[in-house]
């Protein structure tokens, strides 16, 4: 794809849909990292409803250190790996209370620091919570650099590069969501709505219908 059809591409999302926002539902910045530390193998709708029973009773890194990680299991187990993911949210808050006063930290290194939080989890966070313009490949975005000939990757950290180096910079902000959710729900994994896609003439899929209607 080159750098007009890029432009041109994601000026359409940004008509389609100009503020995107994470489906996940958060109320606090903690609240928001340990959502996407849930996140991983799961939906967001099943994040959602976990965490609709969570936050009313622990919502902050004392409040989950208060509950325990066995407690913990009991409000998660609808997730998937939802034992380690209840390891690594108490280890997290025990390192968030005991280094950084209970606070969000702002940047990569240390989030990278804490447990269960990898690249994709801290590119989430820091897009998310302090509008730094990161992408997050998960495997959504993942397919959709590969498929529409955007930013092609064996990896997500190839494709992470190569969406970085291709997008504008006006765009960068608000990509890493148009490209989740136009994944999640358009360019799907199986049966993508070409028929439907508001960037079907940038796109450079082998197995694009000719004729989109």
């Amino acid at each position: 794809m080159n750098a007009a059809e890029v432009r041109r591409f994601f000026e359409q999302l940004r008509a389609a849909d100009p503020e995107p926002v994470t489906e996940l539902n958060y109320n606090n910045e903690f609240e928001l990292l340990a959502a996407v530390m849930l996140s991983a193998q799961s939906t967001d709708v099943g994040v959602n409803k976990a965490t609709a029973k969570l936050y009313p009773v622990a919502n902050t890194p004392e409040a989950i250190l208060a509950l325990g990680e066995e407690a913990l299991k009991g409000y998660i187990s609808t997730l998937g790996l939802y034992n380690s993911k209840a390891k690594h949210l108490i280890g997290a808050a025990r390192m968030l209370v005991d280094r950084h006063n209970g606070k969000v930290p702002r940047t990569r290194k240390e989030l990278e620091a804490l447990p269960g939080v990898g690249r994709k989890t801290a590119n989430v966070v820091l897009n998310v919570l302090f509008d730094e313009p990161t992408m997050a490949v998960d495997t959504h975005i993942f397919r959709v650099g590969n498929r529409t000939g955007l930013a092609p990757g064996k990896n997500p950290l190839e494709v992470e590069k190569g969406l970085l180096k291709a997008i504008p910079p006006e765009f960068m902000q608000h990509a890493h969501h148009w490209l989740i959710l136009h994944g999640r729900y358009t360019c799907t994994a199986r049966k993508p709505r070409c028929h439907l896609c508001p960037v079907a003439a940038e796109c450079h899929w082998p197995e694009k219908p000719n004729a989109i209607s």
